[in-house]
């Protein structure tokens, strides 16, 4: 990337009183690090930010502000990276990988077509979603459905489009699903007995017990939380375990899981296909640990399930939460890195088990949009207040000026920093600046004190009203978590590739925002 010359070198991070101790000041306040940006966003000679070769002074002046900045290379790069990385590590075990997009992401009828051509699928989470699929064209087969409270018409509308994967969450769906499946074969046997045949592809979520190093609202693979089918043993229902104590004996009975309970279920119903077996470990990770013992515990009750019931389980589906880059801290790990990681494990247990490995899928969603994307906004007003700092060590206690620099988005196009704490980063995107870093704290326009974008970031101190910031990585769970707060529209999100810039998702008008209230 390009970077600009004779900027000032930047005192270390304990310079500032207020600095955290994660807290870096970087070695240029203009410079950019790659991994939290897209490959195509650089600076210009002239220190601004630009993105494909266009400025963020010529897309805020055509587009507005604030902004979401997605660049089409870079999404389709990373997209391309984790199918062929997977492919070529799993080459030799199952013949490559399946990768679905995760949508709930981001995902507008664009993106959902720039996966398929990338040789992605797509999981969905809603009908919304899957009319967004249907309105990109995707074939049926390439899609999956995941939630856990799906309506009866989302069911309908997955087996309408004939979904490749219907994730089942729990024992009450597996029976909603099966039903609805055998209600429609018989339906359609009636109109014509050609058309009898309807069965769903069901892939059960299970809850494997694995710790995932991440925020305790995005971790999703414990026991105390509302998604999938326990692996504990003891977690099955009476019924089931005196099914069991009849069959296999009392032993069997007390260890017997909700997860055995619906895999037995499952197979005796004509209307469910049962694929195989899905987990999510969480988000945000970035130690390979958890994904591997998640690994080792579906395969080895893949091994289980066709020892006490004959069944076979085709497919394993390990899932996404693959760490993205929010600020110079964190440290993601390359696809290929991830890939061959995650083969060496399962080609270890299956061999270990005696067992054909399962074909195998993952989700990736933030690992590819995430960095693919940053926001633009136009700063307003700065306040400097003072605020104690407390002794620490040798040093005693003291004041320092804690900085607030005010945009026009916030808590409406970004709510994971109230939502769960998450850090960003910003940085001045119009133009150079030789001016000394200030500990700065960027905020939004909202009624609300928790209304923060970056908690922690060093700014040029003469950074202000009119200036454009940047904050990267904002291509995950931004746009997909934004509201109409205080009545703001919206942000729309513009994708730039060869040059050029057009709407994939149009920004709000007030129009839109009345356009639902039915007046007096």
């Amino acid at each position: 990337m390009a970077q600009p010359t004779g900027e000032p070198d930047a005192p270390t991070a304990s310079a500032s009183p207020l600095a955290p101790d994660w807290l870096a000041v970087p070695a240029g306040l203009n410079g950019l690090e790659a991994k939290m940006w897209a490959h195509d966003v650089e600076r210009t000679p002239g220190g601004e930010l630009a993105v494909g070769g266009l400025g963020v002074g010529q897309l805020a002046e055509q587009f507005g502000t604030p902004l979401f900045v997605l660049s089409e290379d870079d999404f389709r790069a990373r997209a391309r990276s984790f199918k062929e990385a997977f492919d070529s590590a799993f080459a030799d075990v199952c013949g490559g990988v399946d990768v679905y997009y995760a949508g709930k992401a981001f995902l507008c009828s664009a993106v959902a077509a720039w996966v398929v051509e990338e040789g992605l699928r797509l999981d969905t989470c809603s009908g919304g979603e899957l009319a967004v699929a249907a309105k990109a064209g995707v074939p049926g087969e390439l899609l999956g459905l995941h939630g856990n409270n799906k309506s009866d018409a989302e069911i309908e509308r997955a087996l309408d489009m004939g979904v490749g994967r219907i994730v089942v969450d729990s024992l009450d769906e597996l029976e909603r699903v099966a039903a609805i499946a055998a209600f429609r074969a018989e339906r359609n046997w009636a109109q014509d007995p050609e058309r009898r045949e309807v069965r769903a592809k069901v892939m059960l979520r299970l809850t494997p017990g694995v710790h995932a190093h991440t925020h305790e609202f995005i971790a999703t693979a414990h026991e105390d939380q509302k998604f999938g089918l326990s692996m504990a043993p003891g977690t099955a229902s009476a019924e089931f375990r005196a099914e069991v104590a009849e069959e296999s004996g009392e032993a069997a009975a007390q260890a017997a899981s909700a997860a055995e309970e619906a895999v037995a279920a499952a197979a005796g119903h004509d209307s469910i296909e049962l694929l195989g077996l899905h987990c999510h470990i969480g988000s945000q990770i970035f130690e390979p640990e958890g994904f591997e013992l998640a690994a080792v515990k579906l395969l080895t009750f893949t091994a289980a399930m066709r020892s006490a019931y004959d069944v076979a389980l085709p497919e394993v589906d390990l899932g996404g939460g693959y760490g993205i880059a929010y600020t110079s801290v964190d440290t993601p790990r390359p696809p290929a890195e991830i890939a061959e990681a995650m083969a060496a494990v399962v080609r270890s247990t299956c061999a270990e088990l005696g067992i054909t490995p399962p074909r195998i899928s993952i989700e990736p969603g933030r690992a590819i949009v995430g960095p693919s994307t940053f926001t633009l906004y136009r700063a307003g007003t700065v306040k400097d207040v003072v605020v104690d700092v407390p002794a620490s060590g040798a040093a005693s206690a003291s004041t320092a000026v804690r900085r607030y620099l005010s945009v026009d988005g916030g808590m409406s196009d970004n709510a994971r920093p109230v939502l769960y704490d998450a850090d960003y980063s910003a940085v001045l995107a119009s133009r150079a600046s030789g001016a000394a870093p200030q500990l700065t704290r960027v905020v939004g326009k909202h009624c609300e004190s928790g209304d923060i974008v970056v908690r922690d970031a060093y700014l040029p101190a003469d950074a202000g009203r009119g200036d454009l910031l940047a904050v990267p990585g904002t291509g995950a769970y931004c746009w997909a978590l934004s509201s109409n707060y205080n009545y703001l529209g919206r942000p729309g999100v513009v994708a730039v590739r060869h040059g050029s810039a057009r709407w994939i998702v149009r920004g709000e008008t007030e129009q839109d925002l009345l356009s639902r209230d039915m007046g007096v």
